[in-house]
């Protein structure tokens, strides 16, 4: 089983996100994603520096994926994409069907990003004849899910393509045309002033009794919870899953990937380091909350 690093999900500034990848590539991690996939505004680090950093990191013996962006609006953005696939030497994570699309027309080969909203066997296999390589799907689809859709998939003599399952991190829910942490701070979109680059692991979001429910970031909403699927480890392998994928946050990474190293190799599950996943059990995806 293999190990993943995701795509940075937040907005850093320049030299602490190189300086985060420079210390990545030492770590026990077979796969690396890169690039801005939350909102085209944050441009700390263009395409062009993407495509810089993934081939220094793809000489220190990683596979390195270039993400795209979730919703691609602009044409401005459409060329980013463009970029990425003229370079030709890495793999792209499309989370739209823009660049699925894109993928098509020059048949490259393309990881299937989480937000592709991929829910039956016939989905995956349109993605397969358009060139998919590998899958992630959705953060709301769980181990029941999965395996009824993985078995639908064989029994039409399809071989599922190689599975990635999001195992640490908090997990992306949403996206908006609409920026919530403008928003939340009375700005507006296009006069933000960058400001989520003060939220390194989010904005956090509490209901009117103060209980901690959100993470705001940018045009993305995500859970509170650090999710981790560590103590599921069993049914992942019974699964078939090949790649687990971990988000990156602003602290303890080298340790959440230490500890996710020492698990695949170990026997035995390892002890619950984050919160429950729901969405993986068939329930609500934040504990607590009432089934259906």
């Amino acid at each position: 089983m293999k190990l993943s690093l995701g795509p940075l999900q937040y907005f850093w500034p320049r030299e602490r996100t190189l300086a985060f990848y420079r210390e990545a590539a030492t770590w026990p991690l077979d796969v690396i994603y890169l690039g801005e996939t939350v909102c085209s505004k944050r441009r700390e680090l263009g395409t062009r520096d993407w495509i810089a950093l993934a081939e220094a990191l793809a000489g220190s013996g990683h596979e390195v994926v270039l993400s795209s962006l979730a919703l691609v609006e602009a044409e401005s953005e459409i060329n980013a994409v463009l970029r990425m696939l003229d370079h030709g030497g890495f793999l792209i994570e499309a989370n739209d069907l823009t660049t699925v699309q894109l993928c098509r027309e020059r048949g490259l080969p393309f990881v299937a990003g989480p937000t592709l909203n991929v829910y039956n066997h016939r989905a995956l296999a349109m993605l397969a004849e358009d060139g998919m390589r590998r899958w992630v799907p959705g953060v709301e689809q769980g181990e029941q899910l999965l395996a009824d859709l993985l078995a639908a998939c064989r029994a039409e003599g399809a071989t599922p393509p190689e599975l990635e399952v999001i195992a640490w991190g908090r997990l992306p829910l949403s996206y908006s045309a609409r920026c919530f942490t403008a928003r939340a701070l009375d700005v507006a979109k296009d006069a933000c002033g960058f400001r989520c680059i003060k939220h390194p692991d989010g904005l956090p979001l509490a209901t009117r009794e103060g209980e901690p429910f959100l993470r705001i970031n940018g045009i993305q909403v995500q859970g509170e919870e650090t999710t981790d699927l560590g103590p599921e480890l069993p049914a992942l392998r019974a699964l078939g899953v090949d790649i687990l994928r971990l988000y990156p946050q602003a602290e303890g990474m080298r340790e959440v990937v230490a500890h996710f190293d020492l698990a695949r190799r170990s026997p035995q599950p390892p002890p619950r380091r984050g919160a429950v996943n729901g969405y993986w059990r068939g329930q609500p995806g934040k504990p607590g909350l009432p089934a259906g």
